[in-house]
């Protein structure tokens, strides 16, 4: 009897099956960039965030507006949640994101919200770091694969306590927002987008790595909201990513987000997107 770890003879052809994408997306709606594009052009500001280093901040944008969040004056990842500002139950949902879009997300992607809703709620619609690709490491940017950097993990890899990773920082940003318990508002922080950390999977192993990321002062990633939004952005405490987080050690810098409405009538013929039309049967 073979050891149940031997390799079979048909290894390689095993191997050698071609892959089949999950989620065919010919079918998806498109955003209209084009329009968004255009009624960014004649956009104006209407308010701005400024997100300390190693903590958090909170934002509303409505919907068919423009939010952007930016790299000021030194090289920062940051860790993205956003909410329906109505219902919060209704949360970026990045395991779907992820599995329509791939990995990382730029220019013309969309994130979407979680089930039963699933609709767009917010697309990207400028990215200054597009020219990154993938790189030989397998490594981009803007990732919809890690969950953020939590106290939990943390505890359980050294044993001791952090409280300024982003799960914390985001915990506290929403609680005081809200005005409710830190226990409460946790329950609604949520897996993330990463804006500007470069990360991928190792080759050999899978494993979730993380290198510094390319993002500089005057890098942007910038969105058109979809629905009205609740957002809470944290400024990471592992600064670009190039070596660790969840510590003080690394040289962090604040985030900015700034919110540009659109000329009157510039969105013309544009509506927010229904929640998912399914009838939530599920064959009963």
């Amino acid at each position: 009897m073979s050891h149940p770890s031997s390799p079979p003879a048909d290894a390689e052809a095993r191997r050698a099956v071609a892959p089949v994408i999950c989620y065919p997306t010919e079918t998806l709606p498109r955003p209209d960039l084009g329009l968004y594009q255009r009624a960014r052009a004649g956009a104006t500001k209407v308010a701005e965030v400024m997100v300390p280093a190693r903590d958090a901040a909170v934002f509303q944008v409505a919907a068919g507006q423009f939010f952007r969040i930016s790299s000021i004056e030194g090289p920062q990842v940051g860790d993205l949640n956003l909410w329906n500002q109505h219902d919060i139950s209704e949360r970026f949902y990045s395991g779907k994101t992820r599995a329509l879009h791939g990995t990382h997300v730029t220019t013309g992607e969309r994130l979407w919200t979680n089930l039963p809703s699933l609709r767009p709620m917010a697309t990207i619609i400028a990215d200054t770091l597009e020219w990154y690709g993938i790189d030989r490491y397998g490594g981009s940017v803007h990732d919809v694969i890690g969950t953020r950097c939590d106290p939990y993990t943390g505890h359980l890899l050294s044993g001791d306590p952090y409280h300024h990773c982003c799960h914390s920082n985001l915990t506290r940003a929403l609680a005081g927002h809200l005005d409710v318990p830190l226990p409460e508002a946790e329950a609604h922080v949520h897996d993330v987008l990463n804006v500007f950390m470069c990360t991928g999977f190792t080759r050999d192993t899978g494993q979730y790595f993380m290198k510094a990321s390319p993002v500089q002062p005057g890098d942007y990633l910038e969105f058109f909201a979809e629905i009205d939004l609740l957002g809470a952005l944290s400024a990471c405490p592992g600064g670009d990513c190039s070596s660790q987080h969840s510590s003080d050690t690394a040289a962090c810098f604040p985030l900015l987000v700034e919110i540009y409405a659109p000329a009157q009538g510039a969105l013309a013929g544009w509506r927010p997107p229904a929640r998912n039309a399914y009838d939530r049967s599920h064959g009963a």
